[in-house]
C-alpha cells in the first residue's frame, strides 16, 4: 500500500487522536463494539444506563472532544490545508432506544436488526442545518419516552427526520455547542482537600461511572441511604440546580446541587440550622477496578463553626451511616446475569 501524503498523516494523527478521547468517555457505561470511519458505535443494554447517566456521558464525551480540539489548534502552527481545517471539525451525536440481535461476525460482534437500520439512516440528518452548527445530540422520540424525559424542561428542541424505508422519526435536538459554552462560564464550586470542617474517605468495588450511579441516582440512592429522599429533577435529569429534600426522622433537610461534574465530583449545599447553607463535595478517584470516594465539608469559622459543633452530634453519625450502608448494598451485589442473545 502507498504511504499517505504528509497532510493525510496528519489529518488520520488528529481524527485518531479526537476519536480516541470519544472512545475513552463513552465506556463505561456504554460499549463501544466497532468504529465506522470516523464514527462510534456503541450501547448499552436496557436498564443498565439511566437517563441522568447517558446524558452526563453524551455531554462529557463532547466537552472533551472539545477541550481536546481547543488544545490542538492552539499547539498547531502548521499551515497545510488537513491542520486548517482542524478547527471546522465537531462531534455529531445520534441515539435511540429499541430492540437488536447481537451476533459474532469473524470474531467481533455485530448488532442487527430494524432498530439498528433506523440509528444507522439517522445518521445522514437534517440537524446541523436546523440548528446552524454541527456539534449536536439527536435523540429519538422512543429514547425519550423510554428514559422518561422531558424534551421541553430540558430545553430540546423538536425535530423529524423523514426516510424512504423507515418512515417519520421524531426526534429532539440538543445543542451541544450551546452546552459547551455554558460549561466554559460556569464557575466550579470544589472542596478542596486539606481545611474542611470534616473529610471522609472510603473505597467500593465499582468503576467510576457505576458508583457516581450509585452516589447520585435517586432510585439507587433511596436503597441504601436511610433517609427518604424527594427529588426534583427538571425534565427527568440530575444537574446542577437540582434541589433535594431528605427527610431524617421528623426533619427535612434542603439539599442544593451547586455543581456537578460526571463523573469527577459534585457538589451540594445543605441547609442546617445556624449553620446555613454547609456545601459538601463528594469527589471520585479511580484505582483499578474500584474507586476511592472523598466527602469533604467547607471549612467554616466564627458563628457558623460554633453553630456546627451543635448540629454535627447528629449530622456526621447519619453521614457513617449512610456511608456503611452503602458498602453493605454494593458488596451484596450479585453478578450480573450472562446476557440474553436479545436485549432491548
Amino acid at each position: 500500500m502507498p504511504a499517505l501524503e504528509p497532510e493525510l498523516e496528519r489529518a488520520q494523527d488528529v481524527l485518531a487522536d479526537l476519536l480516541g478521547i470519544v472512545v475513552g468517555r463513552l465506556q463505561p457505561p456504554l460499549r463501544v463494539t466497532k468504529l465506522e470511519g470516523d464514527a462510534v458505535f456503541a450501547y448499552a443494554l436496557d436498564g443498565t444506563c439511566g437517563a441522568s447517566t447517558l446524558l452526563d456521558t453524551i455531554e462529557q464525551s463532547y466537552f472533551a472532544f472539545r477541550a481536546r480540539l481547543r488544545d490542538i489548534v492552539h499547539a498547531t502552527t502548521c499551515t497545510c490545508e488537513a491542520c486548517r481545517q482542524i478547527p471546522t471539525l465537531d462531534l455529531e451525536v445520534v441515539v435511540h432506544h429499541g430492540s437488536f440481535v447481537r451476533r459474532k461476525i469473524a470474531g467481533a460482534e455485530e448488532l442487527t436488526g430494524r432498530d439498528v437500520i433506523v440509528l444507522h439512516r439517522l445518521t445522514k440528518n437534517s440537524a446541523a442545518e436546523v440548528l446552524g452548527q454541527k456539534g449536536y445530540a439527536l435523540l429519538t422520540d422512543d429514547l425519550v419516552q423510554a428514559l422518561g424525559l422531558d424534551p421541553e424542561a430540558l430545553g430540546l428542541r423538536p425535530h423529524l427526520e423523514v426516510y424512504d424505508d423507515v418512515g417519520e422519526v421524531p426526534c429532539c435536538l440538543d445543542d451541544l455547542g450551546q452546552r459547551w459554552q455554558a460549561e466554559s462560564e460556569r464557575q466550579r464550586v470544589r472542596i478542596a482537600p486539606g481545611a474542611t470542617t470534616f473529610e471522609r474517605t472510603f473505597t467500593v468495588p465499582l468503576d467510576a461511572v457505576s458508583a457516581w450511579d450509585w452516589l447520585t441516582n435517586p432510585a439507587l440512592r433511596s436503597i441504601w441511604d436511610a433517609d427518604r429522599l424527594d427529588v426534583v429533577t427538571p425534565g427527568g435529569r440530575q444537574r446542577a440546580g437540582v434541589t433535594n429534600h431528605c427527610v431524617h426522622g421528623p426533619d427535612v433537610i434542603v439539599e442544593h446541587v451547586l455543581d456537578w461534574r460526571p463523573f469527577d465530583y459534585f457538589t451540594t449545599g445543605v441547609e442546617l440550622p445556624g449553620v446555613g447553607l454547609l456545601r459538601l463535595t463528594t469527589e471520585l478517584e479511580p484505582r483499578g477496578g474500584d474507586t476511592t470516594v472523598h466527602l469533604r465539608g467547607e471549612p467554616l469559622s466564627g458563628e457558623r463553626l460554633a453553630a456546627w459543633g451543635h448540629v454535627s452530634d447528629f449530622v456526621l453519625p447519619a453521614i457513617d451511616a449512610s456511608i456503611e450502608s452503602l458498602g453493605r448494598h454494593v458488596a451484596a451485589l450479585a453478578p450480573p446475569a450472562p446476557p440474553r442473545e436479545r436485549d432491548v
